[in-house]
């Protein structure tokens, strides 16, 4: 094929798991990243070219220059897959230059960035008839009144935009139990510049999270789908997913597939939903809009979405598709996981020999793939320096 793929990001599995889907269909992989430390991800056999670019937010403008450069110099305008929120955001940013000399599925600059932001996201969700969290807006007249009125204790305090979030906390939100917590963690959001927004807590364990996968071709339809379950997620209860299994749940789909569709959204998205312990009712968590932590899940059972992507985008598309027959496959990434489970079992939340039953499953994982194993070599050596670094700073 001679429209070669740019896959944005080698630093972390998704990036990994993008360049396998793509490779293995001999397309040519350019994987791109702001440096060799730690990017395991280029050490794979199925990346053609390995990149080092300018950072995404130290230097946006020379990235930009960095990849029309690259894509001046094709015979065919490649592909660009951004693998990391960052990166998305990128994408979106530059979105009118970038369309100039790569294909990207979506066509309407600032719908992304929309659909990240935790607040327009819900607008958007209650427009279209998905049900959301209660919410409470900080900077809202009486918002603690209003808080300890609609939402009561425990509440989550989460980021309006993850990524800034993720990066100065190390976590995806914090949760409060009390009005004194509430202030002091919107207190610390506000001295960070990170706006954050004050949601009630759906009940229910780990496990009523689920997703929807789907890519939207070009006149914004749902062709290929699939729904998952998670079952252990890191940090626990609030984190990425660790263990998830796929799992076909139709009503994902009639909700997911119309909100989508309604919004106009192109290329692929995952929704996640939470199930309510107490109604059975799906409520919108959030939305990825780039590829899924799941995405090796996703290919083992049926769908590549890299692939998916590439062929729709250089206009030979492959037949529409839905797993709708539960396999009985898990997604799990080791490391994270044996982290999480340390913590659920220390917590209560789940029995060791529940946890060791778990593991006798097929598995689709995150970073081993016996026919491409340097980049799980390459993290291995990565997390025993990390490990020696730790060790050093404590001595």
């Amino acid at each position: 094929m001679k429209n070669k793929a740019v896959v944005l990001g080698a630093n972390y599995y998704i990036g990994l798991s993008t360049i396998r889907c793509l490779g293995v269909h001999d397309v040519h992989v350019a994987a791109v990243d702001y440096a060799w430390e730690g990017a395991y991800g280029l050490e794979s056999k199925y990346v053609s070219e390995a990149l080092i670019g300018p950072h995404y937010k130290e230097d946006p403008e020379g990235l930009v220059a960095f990849l029309t450069d690259y894509a001046k110099q094709q015979s065919e305008t490649p592909v660009l897959i951004p693998t990391a929120d960052p990166y998305v955001e990128f994408v979106d940013a530059h979105l009118v230059e970038l369309k100039k000399h790569f294909l990207i599925p979506q066509t309407e600059q600032g719908l992304y960035t929309k659909i990240m932001d935790k607040g327009t996201l819900h607008t958007l969700a209650s427009e279209h008839g998905v049900a959301v969290p209660e919410t409470v807006e900080v900077d809202e007249e009486n918002f603690v009144q209003k808080v300890n009125e609609t939402i009561q204790y425990p509440c989550l305090v989460k980021p309006v935009d993850s990524p800034s979030f993720v990066s100065k906390f190390r976590r995806k939100l914090f949760k409060v139990h009390n009005e004194e917590e509430l202030l002091e963690k919107v207190g610390q959001a506000k001295d960070a510049d990170i706006e954050v927004i004050v949601q009630r807590m759906i009940p229910g364990f780990d496990d009523h999270m689920y997703t929807f996968d789907a890519y939207l071709n070009q006149e914004a339809k749902v062709t290929h789908w699939m729904t998952c379950q998670k079952l252990r997620q890191f940090p626990v209860n609030y984190g990425a997913s660790v263990y998830t299994q796929q799992k076909h749940v139709p009503e994902l789909y009639d909700l997911g597939a119309k909100f989508l569709e309604g919004i106009g959204y192109k290329g692929f998205a995952e929704i996640e939903f939470k199930k309510d312990a107490e109604t059975g009712r799906f409520y919108l968590i959030e939305i990825n809009v780039r590829i899924t932590n799941l995405n090796n899940l996703l290919y083992k059972a049926g769908l590549n979405i890299p692939y998916i992507t590439y062929r729709d985008l250089i206009g030979e598309p492959l037949e529409p598709k839905a797993i709708q027959e539960d396999q009985n496959l898990v997604f799990w990434y080791a490391y994270e996981d044996l982290l999480a489970v340390r913590e659920y079992i220390k917590t209560g939340q789940l029995s060791p020999s529940h946890v060791f039953r778990s593991y006798f499953r097929p598995k689709a994982h995150a970073i081993w793939d016996p026919k491409d194993p340097k980049p799980a070599v390459a993290f291995g050596k990565k997390l025993a320096g990390l490990v020696v670094g730790k060790v050093t700073k404590k001595n």
